[in-house]
């Protein structure tokens, strides 16, 4: 059995001006980080795409 690793993986995404300016919108109005709201729509995207997956790793 491997142990799961908590580190996190850096990654670099460029985006279209509008589109990141409106993710730093939001996250003002969350009071949060554009990372945070970056990987909340990740998270969001591959459970609404994929939710067969996301069981799959939920049950390893």
């Amino acid at each position: 059995m491997q142990a799961e690793t908590t580190a996190s993986v850096r990654a670099s995404v460029s985006f279209p001006p509008e589109l990141y300016r409106t993710l730093e919108e939001i996250a003002k109005q969350k009071k949060v980080s554009l990372a945070w709201v970056v990987r909340d729509a990740a998270e969001k995207y591959i459970t609404d795409k994929w939710p067969l997956l996301v069981k799959e790793q939920q049950s390893s």
